[in-house]
């Protein structure tokens, strides 16, 4: 079983790529959105401070969103492998990770790149449309997502995937799981988990 994060921008597909790879790989997807909102539905206490946070407009401070991915990945699904979506995002948090998985004699196996261009990106999150996805929006989450991810990605360059993700979903879908097959085949045992 595998340990796997996906990052990608808005728009590249990561939440249709991430629910294929939990059916082919038969891991939970873990995605950060999801988390909130189900600790937020079932009342609990770190769902109120969600709730609280993103009422008010802020973001969810680290330690809480830790908590949320930590109670997670302590669950019996997630024990032999689990797919990461949204979290981590910074390399602190890569960091943070990293030390739990080590208290658990395990670590990420691979980070998945849904690589798409801006081009491609704006004129999928256009057509959507949606009220919040003006041109000028999307350029501003895309230069966002550049900044904060390019050091994610550089922190995790020893075992970085990517992947061209323009195409059919099942397209896709199949690079991503050639190039975990691949991973796997060229990983010294010592580091399988």
């Amino acid at each position: 079983m595998m340990k796997i994060l996906i990052v990608g921008p808005q728009g590249a597909g990561k939440g249709t790529q991430a629910e294929k790879l939990q059916e082919n790989l038969g891991i939970p997807h873990i995605s950060t959105g999801d988390l909130f909102r189900a600790n937020i539905a079932q009342q609990t206490e770190l769902g109120t401070l969600v709730q609280k946070y993103t009422e008010a407009g802020e973001l969810v401070p680290d330690e809480v969103t830790q908590a949320m991915v930590a109670a997670r990945l302590s669950e019996p699904d997630a024990e032999k492998g689990f797919l990461l979506d949204g979290f981590p995002r910074t390399t602190g948090q890569a960091q943070w990770l990293a030390d739990l998985l080590r208290t658990r004699d395990q670590q990420l196996d691979a980070v998945v790149l849904l690589e798409v261009s801006d081009d491609v990106l704006m004129e999928r999150l256009l057509s959507r449309g949606r009220s919040d996805d003006t041109a000028e929006a999307i350029s501003r989450r895309l230069s966002l997502y550049h900044d904060q991810t390019r050091p994610l990605l550089e922190h995790y360059s020893d075992i970085l995937l990517a992947v061209d993700g323009v195409g059919a979903v099942d397209e896709v879908q199949q690079r991503i799981l050639k190039a975990l097959d691949a991973s796997q085949a060229n990983t010294p045992t010592d580091r399988r988990s």
